[in-house]
């Protein structure tokens, strides 16, 4: 009779596997992560420059997983990697029908910059609408009379000539803090720069007063220039149509093109159809009260480059795949996760066994130098001797494990202080058990309890701690695949919007499973999952 797994299972962890197979979320969690972290190992399989199979003249190649210098398939050729996709289209491959190469779904590693020749940008012209704010200057008197104005009309609904002698609260109401902006100025006290936003009385829209910032000088001022700006209409600000080399409508958001004149349409027509065979100057018009500028936009091949057939995730800056990036860096983040928890929790379980089960004066005095080893700041390490040795996985690895390991330890130290103790420890002392085995055979597998609960959270913090040193540039050197450096680069292609969302998708799925997972797995094994606190 074949006996299954849970055979050979303590009733107490069948029981606690039960609880956190009931968890549906962690349970879904879990097999997610797994299959993610599965796929990423056979990242080589999905994506990738080299073709997965070669035959060439009767011949086998496996370029996957073997290295073939280009001599291998023709004669007289170099001993560096081919080109496969060249080798491809040449005559000696090509030439011959038995000849055939079987690439990856995803034709691009994570290191290969793509070719723009290979890319193709919408043959489409924007044309960008931005809305022309009004401005004017004023020069008032104490009384806030207009004694001199340069294109107020448009705030005081009459020409610019009949602004004269006006007064300013016929545009705009005075608040209290303008009212004393004014006062300051003209008592000669020295003032800071004033702004502050209004509701036209006469237009409605909104009208923001911009005072610079005033000096005291000899004699007060016999006037005080302000500026008038208007808002603009956020509604239209930056619109943008879109027109096709038949010079029709692809998109219109905003519908400002109904909006316009037909000699407005037809002059913007002409600039578009010039713009599709080079390039063209922005144009300027009005829309009742409103000014616009036009810029008219022709897409043009440039890295990063917007995701299209081929490259289902875009491409970054340096012009590589992003999905083959952040496939590569998946398998890189739990990498570096699962060994760095690995070696933290055997770190931290040693040093927390050794104290608390010998106490006294070991105790202590490792608790002292546990405390001043925390207390030494861990990124001006890392920076030091990322300065000294160079950035490496393993150099990071170290970095971290040498610090990570330290809560872990607080937890294990109070498990053996309180198991030591216990009747079955005392019972294999008498017995003349070896401490190493009582330690680690009879004191820790009834000490695993935080080990086991804190590992996916552990977990989730190093994946998270490695994408953040990777966007700050501490982190592992590049051009390795790394979520954190793709954020990097977002940052300063801020237009590149699938730069932000794809890696920072990937960071969340992730770590929202590693979350879920360890939540099933705390409940699983409190021993009180029903507990209400009245």
């Amino acid at each position: 009779m074949r006996l299954g797994l849970s055979h050979y299972l303590s009733p107490v962890t069948r029981k606690r596997l039960a609880r956190f197979r009931r968890m549906r979320r962690a349970w879904l969690c879990f097999w997610i992560l797994v299959a993610l972290f599965g796929v990423s190992l056979c990242s080589e399989l999905i994506a990738n420059s080299n073709p997965l199979l070669v035959r060439m003249n009767g011949k086998w190649f496996f370029p996957v997983f073997f290295y073939y210098p280009e001599s291998a398939f023709l004669p007289g050729g170099e001993e560096t990697r081919p080109d496969y996709r060249l080798l491809e289209k040449s005559p000696a491959f090509s030439g011959s029908p038995g000849n055939f190469m079987v690439f990856a779904p995803v034709a691009y590693g994570p290191y290969e910059s793509v070719d723009p020749a290979s890319l193709q940008a919408p043959d489409v012209v924007n044309a960008r609408f931005y809305v022309t704010p009004r401005t004017a200057t004023l020069n008032l008197d104490p009384d806030g009379k207009v004694r001199r104005a340069n294109g107020a009309g448009y705030f005081f609904g009459r020409p610019d000539g009949e602004v004269m002698g006006l007064d300013l609260n016929d545009a705009i109401p005075l608040s209290p803090g303008l009212s004393r902006a004014f006062s300051q100025r003209f008592a000669n006290r020295g003032a800071g720069a004033f702004s502050e936003a209004f509701q036209s009385k006469i237009t409605g829209k909104e009208i923001t007063v911009l005072l610079p910032a005033y000096e005291p000088r000899e004699e007060p001022p016999p006037s005080v220039r302000i500026l008038l700006r208007t808002r603009p209409d956020i509604a239209v600000s930056k619109a943008v149509v879109t027109f096709s080399p038949k010079l029709a409508i692809v998109s219109d958001p905003a519908k400002i093109w109904k909006m316009l004149s037909p000699e407005d349409r037809q002059g913007l027509l002409e600039s578009v159809s010039q713009r599709f065979s080079g390039p063209a100057e922005h144009e300027s018009f009005s829309l009742g009260a409103t000014s616009f500028r036009v810029d008219f936009e022709k897409p043009e091949v440039r890295f990063p480059f917007p995701p299209g057939a081929g490259h289902i995730l875009g491409i970054d800056g340096a012009g590589r795949d992003v999905f083959a990036r952040v496939l590569y860096g998946l398998r890189t983040s739990m990498a570096f996760g699962l060994i760095l928890v690995l070696l933290s929790m055997v770190l931290g379980t040693v040093a927390g066994a050794v104290q608390g089960y010998y106490g006294g004066f070991l105790d202590i005095t490792g608790q002292r130098i546990i405390e001043i080893w925390a207390s030494i700041p861990f990124l001006y390490v890392m920076i030091f001797l990322g300065s000294v040795y160079g950035r490496s996985f393993a150099l990071l690895l170290f970095c971290y494990a040498i610090f990570n390991w330290i809560g872990i330890s607080y937890y294990m130290r109070a498990e053996f202080l309180r198991l030591r103790g216990q009747a079955f420890v005392l019972s294999a002392r008498c017995l003349g058990v070896s401490t190493p085995r009582i330690l680690f055979s009879h004191i820790l597998p009834n000490a695993l309890v935080p080990i086991i609960t804190f590992f996916p959270f552990s977990l989730v913090g190093a994946i998270g701690s490695l994408a953040a040193l990777d966007y700050l540039g501490f982190g592992l050197p590049p051009p390795t695949p790394s979520w954190g450096e793709l954020l990097s680069q977002a940052q300063e292609f801020r237009w590149a919007w699938w730069l932000i969302l794809y890696p920072s998708l990937a960071l969340f799925i992730v770590m929202l499973a590693g979350v879920f997972i360890g939540e099933g797995v705390r409940n699983a094994f409190d021993p009180k999952p029903y507990a209400r606190m009245e």
